[in-house]
């Protein structure tokens, strides 16, 4: 009823998420952005889960009339669908990225850092990363250079531990956080 501020969660793998008509979500229960997005309500927040084909630029503008600031926090490819919007031209007040394709290090070619080209399109980032994410495509290796080049607007905090399991690059792996769920909530849903 009074959210201290909004936050719009941008899943990974497709990013649709088969939205029903009464917000009811039909498609990527177990992403790991999807799965919490009721944590991130507990925690005062208003909260949107984007589908895929969402103009981030609008989803940011909706939000921002409920509540400033407004924070992306995009996972795995909803890293690339973040980076694309902004390189667009939405304006969210912070970014967090998790499990994110960040730079060529990372482990593909398209990536956060080649779609906006110059840190100065970045707002305030924070990187949420696990230590052991087996995905290729989100190697750790990546992340050091991605802080290096935003030029101080980045910044990372490390995860440890929880679950592994299924393919690398799925929800069930260190990739989706498994078993961390609250301690990745409390991580992004405290950046400011």
């Amino acid at each position: 009823k009074a959210p201290r501020a909004s936050v719009i969660l941008m899943p990974g793998g497709s990013g649709a998420i088969a939205a029903g008509d009464h917000g009811d979500i039909h498609g990527l229960n177990f992403n790991q952005l999807v799965r919490t997005r009721n944590a991130y309500a507990a925690r005062g927040l208003a909260v949107l889960v984007v589908d895929a084909g969402t103009p981030l630029s609008a989803a940011v503008a909706y939000m921002a009339a409920i509540k400033r600031p407004v924070t992306v926090i995009a996972t795995s490819r909803g890293t690339i669908r973040a980076a694309e919007g902004i390189a667009g031209g939405a304006r969210p007040d912070a970014l967090v990225l998790t499990s994110g394709l960040l730079s060529p290090e990372s482990g593909s070619g398209q990536n956060v850092e080649s779609i906006l080209g110059s840190p100065a399109a970045l707002p305030r980032t924070l990187v949420i990363h696990h230590r052991q994410d087996g995905c290729k495509l989100t190697l750790p290796a990546g992340v050091d250079p991605f802080v290096k080049w935003s030029a101080g607007r980045a910044r990372v905090v490390w995860v440890s531990g929880g679950t592994d399991q299924g393919d690398p690059c799925e929800a069930g792996a260190h990739h989706g956080f498994n078993g961390q769920d609250g301690q990745v909530v409390g991580i992004a849903a405290g950046f400011r």
